[in-house]
């Protein structure tokens, strides 16, 4: 089914152990990022691997690429291998709790090299923490390796800053933007240079995806909240962004979890569109 992107903890439990299943832990910190490795080698999901964002997940700055700019494919496709990912693994990957960071930026990255058999893990570590289920402790066993795939993104993912620019005009519903409210606005920036949003997104933070207990909310409620902002588009018109890249994949997976796959993201995001002082910047009153 186009909306089978998350696993809930009991399933998960039931398939350990499972021939070519692989499960990554994709905890990470902003304020330290070693603090997720250190989390993983500590507890962690029997036979988890760790993906730290910004050494497997990310790649190296390039202009306009923005804080976390995409691995270079080759360099992808070589961390999946290691990981024991192979074309025929079903993978899960998971994080402290919600998707965001950075569950859900794996998520798209393994379907951005043609890896279709990903899943979520709803409510991530804390739920399967709180069901009491088997935890792995110590320092993890080695990992046999797989031939590394072929390293073929798939372009039609991703927009750049040029298709946004040339964008501006349209009526708002295609640019989604996945951070804090505040943050959209322009009141408060935290970690980036500049306050504000691309002219005509919309903010849709990613927490409005999340039911009060932290878990996705159901597809059929969350294919009504995106049919009144997309304003009749098709998915495919319809395009991702955040501060760097990481949490509007949270955007992405909320869509595909409603049956409304095939959304692109902007990965510079804000940081990125923000390195060019030409590009115009919108703020609140």
């Amino acid at each position: 089914m186009a909306n089978d992107v998350m696993i809930d903890a009991e399933t998960l439990a039931g398939r350990l152990g499972a021939a070519g299943l692989v499960v990554l832990d994709c905890r990470f910190d902003l304020a330290d990022s070693g603090a997720g490795e250190r989390l993983w080698r500590e507890a962690r999901i029997p036979g988890a691997r760790h993906a730290h964002l910004e050494r497997d997940l990310s790649g190296a700055h390039a202009p306009g690429a923005g804080r976390h700019p995409l691995p270079e494919p080759r360099d992808l496709a070589a961390r999946l291998a290691a990981w024991g990912i192979d074309a025929g693994s079903e993978v899960v990957v998971y994080d402290a709790a919600d998707g965001a960071m950075a569950a859900a930026r794996a998520w798209w990255l393994l379907r951005w090299l043609g890896r279709r058999g990903v899943r979520v893990l709803d409510g991530g570590f804390r739920r399967w923490l709180a069901l009491g289920l088997p935890v792995e402790r110590g320092e993890p066993a080695p990992v046999a390796a797989a031939a590394a795939p072929a390293p073929h993104a798939d372009v039609a993912m991703r927009v750049d800053a040029q298709e946004l620019l040339a964008r501006l005009g349209e009526p708002p519903g295609w640019l989604l933007d996945a951070r804090a409210a505040p943050r959209f606005a322009g009141r408060a920036e935290p970690i980036d240079p500049v306050a504000g949003h691309v002219p005509g997104a919309v903010n849709r933070p990613y927490t409005d995806n999340l039911d009060a207990d932290g878990r996705m909310k159901q597809p059929a409620q969350l294919a009504r909240e995106f049919a009144a902002l997309l304003a009749g588009r098709a998915p495919e018109e319809v395009v991702a962004m955040c501060g760097s890249g990481v949490t509007a994949c949270h955007t992405l997976l909320a869509m595909a979890h409603a049956g409304l796959d095939g959304a692109r993201l902007y990965p510079g995001s804000w940081s990125g569109w923000i390195e060019d002082p030409r590009r115009p910047v919108v703020r609140a009153d």
